[in-house]
């Protein structure tokens, strides 16, 4: 239990830097230029910009009522991460909107890049670390549960629906092509964040010192280890292979383990382009 506290901590800490990245996109860059992205952030824009309410109050209180229709529904699925994810958000949202409450860049176009980037990537650190921040995640998981339809589809018609619903406000086809370009730069950074942070790699990895690198990449990296009978054709000698699939990221600190055991090792390490199973992706159907 002890071991698993700091980590528990990390992911939060970590989550918390994403909500930051996330609330900014909105409160420096779209709000000020009046920016309709997608999400129930989207739809709280849109009534701050008709009604002047706080975006973070309208997001709040729409998401409060979206957990409890589905905690009735779906049932007490919600981890604590989506609930502290929504609350920091809105928070965020309220506290930032005071502080920049003056448009940073007098371009929309650049508004709506920097502020898609930004966004894109901050709910990818959160995304990263099992948290959730609700909105038009629950309807789709709602809708998904009586008609066979993918949560993907429904999340992307109700970005199109919300950031069209600004042309109400605003009547003008400008902010709305602007919008729609914000929703597409987000789900793009969103969609490369995630692919760079589950990158996988194959190491192949020949040492006399076998042991010792199996231990390492099994105790501090958490990686399944296989060990398989090898003979190099050139020497004739019989030698032990440490194969393992491990994240990119994980992998500076195998190398480093790697080099203080046996600094003559031979490594090998490729690229995968899936992993399925026990601490990587489920298999989906």
């Amino acid at each position: 239990m002890k071991k698993k506290i700091p980590g528990i901590i990390r992911d939060y800490v970590i989550i918390t830097l994403g909500l930051l990245l996330f609330s900014v996109s909105w409160t420096l860059f779209l709000l000020p230029a009046e920016i309709t992205g997608g999400g129930i952030s989207g739809l709280a824009a849109t009534i701050f910009y008709a009604s002047k309410i706080p975006v973070g109050v309208t997001y709040f209180v729409v998401n409060i009522f979206l957990v409890l229709v589905a905690l009735k529904i779906l049932g007490a699925s919600f981890g604590i991460k989506t609930l502290y994810s929504m609350a920091m958000i809105s928070v965020l949202l309220t506290i930032f909107q005071e502080v920049f409450s003056e448009p940073v860049i007098d371009d929309m176009f650049l508004s709506a890049v920097l502020g898609g980037i930004l966004g894109g990537v901050g709910l990818g650190v959160v995304f990263s670390r099992g948290g959730s921040t609700g909105g038009t995640d629950i309807i789709a998981l709602i809708i998904n549960k009586y008609r066979n339809i993918s949560p993907g589809r429904v999340i992307l018609y109700s970005d199109v629906i919300i950031i069209a619903t600004s042309y109400i406000v605003f009547r003008s086809l400008e902010k709305l092509v602007y919008g729609y370009v914000s929703m597409w730069v987000f789900s793009y950074a969103l969609d490369a964040f995630l692919t760079g942070v589950n990158r996988s790699a194959q190491m192949f990895i020949f040492s006399t010192k076998y042991r010792e690198i199996a231990d390492v990449i099994t105790e501090q990296a958490g990686r399944g280890v296989t060990v398989m009978d090898g003979t190099g054709w050139y020497s004739k000698d019989n030698i032990k292979v440490v194969i393992s699939v491990v994240k990119k990221s994980e992998t500076s600190m195998i190398f480093r383990e790697i080099k203080e055991i046996d600094p003559d090792a031979f490594i090998t390490m490729g690229s995968v382009m899936g992993v399925y199973g026990k601490g990587f992706e489920k298999i989906k159907l």
